[in-house]
């Protein structure tokens, strides 16, 4: 597709599965701005995170705890941001009409997004084992990848059909 025409079709157009991509970029960029908050504090560039007013959240400890550094050697929040950002692009990746031009994107997009629920779950899993408390950042980010998942499934299923007719 010519960029003029993906242009106009993502700014403009206003089929269902477009205007379900926009808020899959969106609630990505959400996941992105709370992984980046978090990132922050586990780099030293802010000394502490506020949460709401519970015992089920202590921010500052969860973030802080060991099994936020142990991967690659640096903050998982980091990675996280990275992972967000990705998921943000594949959402706004193609045309309007992607899931029968494009079939694989879509797709892609499902898998990548499943895979942000599985992590969202699994670190939700950890951070309470250890620290008997969750980040407030990271479960809001996980809910909009719960939520991309249930706005993604139209297209993702559209793109699988379109996918097994031509094959």
């Amino acid at each position: 597709m010519r960029p003029r025409k993906l242009s106009k079709e993502l700014r403009e157009g206003t089929s269902p599965d477009l205007t379900r991509r926009r808020w899959v970029v969106g609630l990505s960029l959400v996941g992105t701005a709370m992984t980046g908050i978090v990132s922050l504090y586990q780099t030293g560039i802010v000394r502490t995170l506020p949460d709401p007013p519970s015992s089920l959240f202590d921010s500052p400890r969860v973030d802080a705890s060991t099994y936020a550094y142990k991967r690659l050697q640096t903050p998982d929040a980091l990675m996280l941001t990275v992972s967000y950002g990705l998921t943000a692009w594949l959402a706004a990746a193609g045309g309007q009409d992607r899931a029968r031009a494009l079939p694989w994107v879509p797709i892609v997009m499902g898998l990548k997004i499943l895979g942000d629920v599985l992590v969202a779950v699994e670190l939700s899993r950890e951070q309470w084992r250890e620290n008997k408390a969750l980040c407030t950042y990271c479960q809001i980010a996980g809910l909009c990848s719960l939520a991309s998942a249930v706005l993604a499934f139209p297209e993702v299923s559209t793109a699988v059909r379109a996918r097994m007719a031509t094959a």
